[in-house]
Parts: structure tokens; sequence; C-alpha cells
């Protein structure tokens, strides 16, 4: 059977590459890419596009009836550190699209239905080493209120609708293609960019914070290893933990520092951005996820500064 797949968000960090990623498993026609912004990247010469505001039912109504897709994933949210600007913004748009979809989801009869959440679920009550699957979750900020909430949501929908809903817990992303979407993790990304145009990077979080992070070609491979298991397999309907490597500003520059001797990074008085750092696991336990659809991640820090500086580089 072939498949129909509408990828909502699809400029931002994880969308810009997912759906390329899918285009070239499904087809391009069978990959409808669908933001609110005309995308910056490749995929506008490689498949549909649609202009798609997750909030106006009406137009989201059109695009699944249009496609009738087999296969959804919702990517538009307002992350950590942007949502704090703007809270009430960050929880129509992440709790809201999230309803918006799952009912038009059901309407339509979608088969899959894939919503990322983040281990911005987790507070300062939560354990800091090898969070676990289930635990005390006591989020902060608005986004990790809005991305647990939205957990509760997709496990309703699964139990007492039958729709098949998955999801991942998301640590910080780092990736060359696209620029972050204005999370906490972010200087994980900016670094490598300042280190090649500057020599030099002042970080908005100390030295010393240690957090869970993943290289985008993980987080996609892990995002569409989870779609593809058997239903039967997925234990967990809320949001899978997973994992990929922990490290600090410091760690981090002193791996660069290997390709790049010269580099040199300082450290502003910590913003908005610490408080939330502080309030998250430096490392998360995701042994459901291995268990459950063998998941193991392929980068650990060393081979992923090697891929963001080539790559960047070029």
């Amino acid at each position: 059977m072939s498949e129909t797949i509408i990828v909502i968000g699809s400029n931002g960090q994880i969308g810009t590459e997912l759906v390329i990623e899918l285009r070239a498993i499904y087809g391009e026609d069978c990959v409808i890419a669908c933001d609110i912004r005309r995308p910056d990247y490749d995929i506008k010469h490689t498949g549909p596009f649609e202009f798609v505001n997750v909030l106006e039912k009406k137009t989201l109504k059109n695009i699944f009836q249009k496609y009738k897709p087999t296969q959804v994933y919702l990517l538009a949210a307002l992350l950590s550190a942007t949502g704090e600007q703007n809270p009430e913004l960050a929880w129509d748009l992440n709790m809201n699209g999230l309803l918006n979809v799952l009912n038009f989801a059901l309407d339509y009869k979608t088969a899959r239905v894939y919503w990322p959440s983040s281990i911005a679920v987790f507070g300062p009550n939560s354990p800091q080493i090898q969070a676990p699957q289930y635990c005390i979750m006591d989020p902060n900020t608005v986004y990790g209120i809005s991305k647990l909430a939205g957990e509760r949501w997709c496990e309703y929908y699964f139990q007492k609708k039958g729709l098949d809903v998955r999801s991942i817990r998301y640590p910080g992303l780092i990736s060359w293609k696209a620029a972050p979407g204005g999370g906490t993790t972010d200087y994980a990304v900016h670094i490598f960019h300042n280190a090649l145009k500057k020599n030099s990077y002042t970080c908005f979080l100390a030295p010393e914070t240690e957090l869970p992070m993943m290289y985008m070609d993980d987080a996609i491979r892990g995002t569409i290893e989870l779609m593809n298991a058997p239903a039967a397999n997925i234990s967990i309907r809320a949001s899978y933990n997973l994992a990929g490597m922990s490290f600090t500003p410091q760690i981090l520059t002193a791996e660069i520092k290997k390709h790049l001797p010269n580099f040199a990074i300082s450290y502003t008085k910590p913003d908005a951005r610490q408080a939330i750092a502080d309030s998250w696991p430096k490392s998360i336990d995701d042994s459901h996820a291995q268990k459950d659809w063998n998941w193991k991640p392929k980068f650990d820090l060393s081979k992923m500064t090697q891929e963001m500086l080539n790559n960047l580089k070029k």
C-alpha cells in the first residue's frame, strides 16, 4: 500500500530534514510539506508544498480532504525560549494545533500520527541523571507544560479513540542544514557556525551546564524507525525518552578545539535560558525505546563534531 504523508511545520529544524528523508523513502509526490511560510530549503524543489496554519481549522480540513493522508507528522510548535516571550501564543499553538490535527486524523481515518515531545517535560524535581521514562515531571516553561499536556492527549486519543499516535521526547538537536528554532539548547548549533566564521563564540549558558543532545541524523532516523515499528511493539503512547549524548559547553569546546586549536569561547552572564537548562536532566534513560523498537544512536560527540564542521565548511 502506498503512503500519503503530510508534514506540518516542514520549514523548521526537524521538518527540513525529515521531509527530504521521507521523500527519498516514499517518493517525492507522496510527501506534502506544509508550513505558514514559504520554504527556503530543498523541500520547495522536490515535491508538493501547501500553506497551512495549524490553528486555522478550515485550511487544515481542506488539506486532509485533498490528500487523505495515511500519515501525519505535526512539527509546528513554539519552542522553550521563544515560548517564554509569548506564553499564551505558545500554549495556543502547541495545544490547540495538536488537538486540531488529532481530530481531523480521526475524521479522515489517518493511520498514524507523529507528534514530538521534548525533554522540556522534565522539571526541577525530576531525576537529573538518567531521567527515567516515568518519574516526577514538573516543567516550569509553557513549552514544557504544553508538551506534557500534549503527551496526555496523545495517550488519551489512543486509549479512548483508537488513534495510532506516536511520539519521542527529543533532547537538544544539532544540525548543520537548518537554523535552530529558539530553544534552550541552540548554543550547540550556534557554536559551530561561530567557530568557523569568527573562531570565537560567546555562550549564553554556563560552562558546566550539561544537557542531553542528539545529532539530527539520529533524530530523523529514530523518528522514522518509530513510525515504521509494528503497532504491537509500541508500549508507550505518551512519548518515548530518546538519548544520544550528553555534554557541557566546556566539553563541546574541547572537542571543537581538536579541529580548530585557536577557537576561543567566552561566557556572558547567563540569561533566562540558563534557568530553563538547570531545570532539565543532564542525561536520559531510553531503555524502553531500545527494548520496544531497537533504538540505538549512531553519533557520539566526536563523530557529530567532525560531521558538523566538515559540512558547514562546504
